[in-house]
């Protein structure tokens, strides 16, 4: 759906097909909570820029009006299983003969060839498989997933970019091309920064939790600390540069406010807190120290005071009612009301593109 309503976003004319009854994708959460398909947040929020239509594409009448429409289309995206559309004579080369320069996109958990083609596969499925779980969570506990379907979305992303790059092609050839989105292999491509530290320097990565860890002594840098309404980032590292001044101004600042211990204050950012000299003992110390004064400020007060006026590194984690409430969305226009018969939501459109 996503790779859709990206083409759609940069001004191409969607039609979204739902077979009889409705999509699958008509799910939770509700507009006021009222229990309905027609009140699907999720799917207005990945097809509102779209056209509709209702078709049985396994019968005749439903597959005779999808070949009409694709007479006059330039790109087809389907995510079914591998086969199914050639099945009923829907395929991409079945289409070709209808439309010899189409653009077919299919989106499907391990691609249209090899040994798990035909395998069934999930969200869940492509995040373990492409080996991204594996570096989610705690290190004593089990891997976790993202609860939100983000291997879905990479696999759209990455059907929009492979369709416009094929536009590109068709420009230039007059021809069409089939496009093979594996959710699995876009599961691994964030992941190419752990193969390529294995690669290089021989590091195992490990899951760490809301910290950073040493590679090769194991100690966990905090980075993650409780406010009076949630969490605030602080890079708070030494070593280098701009760590060291963002790490001592934090500490003048918890001095000002008397909640900085003198041991703190005497602290060598340079010497004792770098990669290669850095004990937990004193990583634990740090923590408990700075927590103790973030869980005295909101995350407001924190970014405006701490980030702005004194120049530290931090930022607030966001949950969604700060997002609907940032000043600098608002600024940017990022927010669009949109009419609706059955609901009125605000809905995001992110890029502005010159006329």
């Amino acid at each position: 759906m996503l790779g859709g309503k990206l083409l759609g976003d940069l001004g191409a004319d969607v039609i979204k097909v739902e077979p009889p009854g409705g999509s699958a994708s008509r799910i939770p959460p509700y507009f006021n909570n009222i229990a309905d398909p027609e009140k699907s947040l999720f799917w207005y929020a990945n097809n509102v820029n779209k056209r509709g239509i209702t078709l049985n594409i396994k019968d005749r009448a439903g597959s005779n009006i999808f070949q009409a429409l694709v007479q006059t289309a330039d790109i087809i995206l389907e995510s079914f299983e591998p086969g199914y559309m050639s099945g009923l004579k829907l395929g991409y080369s079945d289409l070709c003969k209808i439309k010899p320069d189409i653009i077919y996109a299919s989106i499907s958990p391990f691609g249209q060839e090899g040994l798990k083609a035909h395998y069934q596969g999930s969200e869940l499925t492509a995040w373990a498989s492409g080996g991204y779980m594996y570096a989610c969570g705690n290190p004593d506990r089990a891997p976790v997933w993202i609860s939100f379907p983000q291997a879905g979305f990479f696999a759209g992303a990455e059907a929009a970019i492979g369709v416009m790059t094929a536009m590109f092609h068709r420009w230039n050839t007059g021809e069409g091309q089939h496009i093979d989105i594996s959710m699995q292999e876009c599961a691994v491509s964030p992941n190419m920064q752990l193969l390529q530290t294995w690669d290089v320097a021989r590091v195992e990565f490990r899951r760490t939790g809301g910290c950073l860890v040493i590679p090769n002594t194991g100690v966990r840098q905090y980075i993650y600390f409780r406010c009076k309404d949630g969490y605030i980032n602080i890079m708070l590292q030494g070593g280098t540069e701009p760590f060291l001044t963002s790490s001592g101004n934090l500490v003048k600042w918890m001095t000002e406010e008397g909640m900085a211990p003198e041991w703190l204050q005497n602290l060598d950012w340079a010497e004792d807190y770098n990669a290669a000299t850095l004990k937990q003992e004193i990583a634990d110390r740090v923590r408990a120290s700075v927590e103790s004064f973030t869980l005295t400020k909101t995350k407001n007060e924190l970014y405006i005071e701490g980030s702005i006026k004194k120049g530290i590194l931090l930022a607030p984690v966001n949950n969604m009612k700060d997002i609907s409430e940032d000043i600098q969305l608002e600024a940017r226009v990022y927010w669009k009301e949109i009419e609706h018969l059955s609901l009125i939501p605000l809905l995001p459109i992110a890029d502005r593109l010159s006329t």
